[in-house]
């Protein structure tokens, strides 16, 4: 009989569509009552160059919101382009059952992380939850890095004070799993709360 993985003692998670609800019904549900296609801001990061660098500039904080909003809303035909990162999020909501998760594991040892990749807007994160669920916090915007780059994944370790390969990263999109994976983490491609819950008390062999 194989022997057990050896337990890791680090969790490193991400924000959106983890720590939330899911972060592409919201842009569609923004696309909606814009009157433009549905996918079409999900589109757009994905096959859409011009688009996809504006988020890459947005979330190393090198481009300012409301560059951001101007320059998107003009690609994408959006007129009204004030707080364009906020209306994008707006239809989010805390996923509660991952928080509590979050904060149990940290209850019972686990040195907890956060790696998020930020839309430039600081005031979405609550800093008071953040300090109470999490021993080290990597926000992109402010560390000019973001996901899938291996750097933040090595920052968000070293913030909780361990190696990569002692830790188990969850996101919600598979290409923020592969470099985590190639550092030696443990990673879990985040869909429901109560399939990532089993997987990490697996993992971290922590109920």
């Amino acid at each position: 009989m194989p022997d057990a993985p050896e337990r890791r003692h680090g969790l490193l998670v991400d924000f959106g569509g983890v720590l939330t609800t899911n972060v592409f019904a919201s842009f569609s549900a923004f696309c909606v009552a814009e009157g433009i296609e549905p996918e079409a801001i999900a589109l757009a990061f994905r096959g859409d160059e011009t688009a996809r660098q504006l988020l890459v500039d947005l979330e190393t904080g090198a481009l300012e919101p409301a560059a951001f909003s101007t320059a998107l809303g003009e690609r994408l035909g959006i007129a009204d382009t004030v707080d364009l990162p906020k209306r994008l999020f707006a239809g989010i909501r805390p996923d509660e059952a991952m928080i509590d998760a979050v904060r149990g594991f940290r209850a019972r040892g686990v040195r907890t992380g956060l790696v998020s990749n930020s839309w430039g807007d600081q005031t979405a994160y609550d800093r008071d939850l953040l300090a109470e669920l999490f021993d080290g916090v990597v926000i992109s915007s402010e560390e000019g890095l973001r996901k899938p780059d291996p750097a933040i994944y090595e920052l968000g370790a070293a913030r909780i004070g361990l190696a990569p390969a002692d830790c188990v990263f969850v996101d919600d999109l598979g290409g923020n799993l592969k470099p985590a994976a190639a550092l030696g983490m443990g990673t879990v491609r985040h869909r429901t709360a109560a399939e990532t819950i089993a997987q990490l008390e697996e993992l971290l062999a922590v109920q």
